[in-house]
């Protein structure tokens, strides 16, 4: 029997609203009527047809991890027992994993250590192990998932080559029989934080991942922006310097080759402070280090010099900062925001605002997630 179009249109406002929850997950009525642009009253009688059949469960504030700001007391959220969704962050020398209900709460996560010269062959099987080990620790079912995310270390491309993004992507999808999507893990980070951390409020934002590299992802009308050649928001190589070292993206004078966390461990120990890593260098500029504090301050501001021409240049409402450097907070926030202050359109009637990243170590992981959210990916 043909469907009436009354019919037809109540389908498609359904998928409007499983969509929206999908990507954003808990939402009030008012804020799922405000996103999907359907009046209050056709969604509260959509709402209570999907809440009535199991598709939707209501959710109290102290439901959730609390990772919003400012959201209504009662949401509606998709039913948690709908499926799984997988999301990995590949490092250079980590790995780190989170598994995700349908209702966006994290069931299970784990880390694994990874060698220095990252290979698919390697990471693949360490994937699938840390994914069943994890798995299994949170008595979750690895049947279960719906679709898996990866976010890899630097320029897909670049850093990864098509034949070893390919293969990892084959190899982990064969593993588990679901969808795997694969991208730059700074860009998950960056969708990570306008979905469920610091961007959560604002539609445009640039991000910011201030660690052993620099990387970055930009955020547009609340989507993540990959660009012609997947390089979108990689500030990490802009170039401060055109007389500078060589860089491994083939560029010269990267920002990444002078403030980069790696660099900033070297810069000390030319100094005579021997760190071990980002954490002791938090530490130490934390225990008002002179040494450390000089070196991060100037990074910090050459940070802000090339933020201040990103600001200019794509007007976002918000700059969302994270890495182990991010820590600091006021810190290198200061610097960073007094140099776009400085240089960033400075006539200008808006200011943009710089802020700390809420979601820690488990960012991109996360936004692995919110990119498999987002795409929808189908079965191989």
């Amino acid at each position: 029997m043909t469907a009436t179009p009354a019919r037809r249109n109540r389908s498609a406002y359904d998928d409007l609203v499983l969509a929206e929850l999908r990507r954003s997950g808990a939402l009030s009525r008012a804020e799922l009527s405000r996103r999907t642009g359907l009046p209050k009253t056709t969604l509260f009688s959509i709402v209570a047809g999907l809440l009535e059949g199991g598709v939707l469960v209501e959710q109290s504030a102290g439901d959730t991890a609390g990772r919003g700001r400012g959201r209504p007391a009662t949401r509606v959220v998709l039913n948690p027992s709908a499926g799984l969704y997988a999301g990995f962050d590949i490092g250079r020398s980590r790995m780190r994993l989170v598994i995700v209900n349908t209702s966006h709460e994290v069931v299970a996560s784990g880390v694994h250590d990874l060698p220095s010269a990252v290979r698919a062959d390697v990471v693949a099987p360490a994937a699938a192990d840390l994914l069943r080990r994890a798995a299994g620790e949170a008595a979750v079912a690895p049947s279960t998932l719906t679709a898996i995310g990866a976010g890899l270390v630097g320029i897909v491309g670049v850093a990864w080559k098509p034949k070893e993004v390919e293969a990892l992507r084959m190899h982990i999808a064969e593993e588990f029989g679901v969808p795997v999507v694969l991208g730059n893990n700074s860009r998950a980070a960056a969708l990570a934080e306008a979905t469920w951390g610091a961007g959560r409020l604002v539609e445009d934002l640039v991000y910011v991942r201030w660690s052993t590299g620099i990387g970055g992802g930009l955020v547009v009308g609340g989507r993540a922006v990959a660009g012609a050649h997947g390089c979108a928001g990689e500030i990490g190589h802009v170039s401060v310097d055109p007389s500078g070292k060589p860089c491994h993206c083939g560029g010269r004078g990267c920002l990444e080759g002078v403030a980069g966390g790696a660099v900033l461990l070297e810069q000390c120990a030319r100094q005579g402070l021997a760190l071990a890593d980002l954490d002791a260098l938090v530490a130490a500029v934390r225990n008002l280090s002179p040494t450390a504090t000089r070196v991060v301050s100037t990074a910090a501001d050459r940070l802000g010099r090339v933020l201040a021409g990103t600001a200019a240049q794509l007007d976002p409402s918000r700059i969302v900062v994270g890495g182990e450097l991010a820590q600091l907070g006021s810190l290198v926030l200061d610097p960073i925001r007094q140099a776009i202050d400085r240089l960033a359109l400075p006539r200008a009637a808006g200011r943009v605002d710089v802020v700390q990243a809420d979601l820690g170590v488990n960012a991109a992981a996360l936004g692995a997630v919110a990119l498999l959210l987002q795409e929808e990916p189908t079965r191989a």
